[in-house]
């Protein structure tokens, strides 16, 4: 089948940690990783894949508390459509080299909600110094993430 397998359903567990005081948190990022992906606004690449054939795309994303945001169209929005198995992965370079990079697999939720859908395109458009009702043809998609390699150079 190649690439990514297509679940066959959304993943009805979520993994979490107990915390010093019993509480639970729901994550698959590691601290610092979390605090770079929210360091700067960044290009990440979309890796999704459909029959097969994988495609890899800049996107612009907001990320909080092991979900990431972003709104898209086109080629990405479809092949998550029919498989909603994917990749982002950031990085950061200075002059050419890089300094840190984070890849996160995850599973993508397609959010039909125009209201939601708004709210997101605000957020993610503020961090990237865009108009707040820029790019209104795009649609809201949120990963959950299942695992994430990170490392510092």
């Amino acid at each position: 089948m190649g690439c990514f397998r297509p679940a066959r359903t959304a993943p009805s567990w979520r993994p979490f940690f107990t915390d010093r005081n019993g509480g639970h948190t729901v994550s698959n990022v590691p601290a610092e990783a979390e605090r770079l992906l929210e360091s700067e606004p960044l290009m990440a690449h979309l890796g999704t894949c459909t029959e097969g054939r994988p495609h890899v795309a800049p996107v612009w994303y907001r990320y909080e508390d092991g979900i990431v945001e972003i709104v898209t169209t086109g080629r990405k929005l479809a092949n998550i459509r029919s498989n909603p198995r994917v990749a982002l992965s950031v990085q950061a370079d200075d002059g050419g080299k890089t300094e840190w990079m984070v890849t996160l697999l995850g599973t993508a939720t397609i959010v039909e909600d125009e209201s939601e859908t708004t709210a997101a395109r605000r957020r993610i458009n503020e961090k990237y110094g865009a108009e707040p009702g820029a790019y209104a043809e795009n649609t809201l998609v949120r990963i959950e993430v299942g695992s994430t390699t990170s490392r510092t150079y």
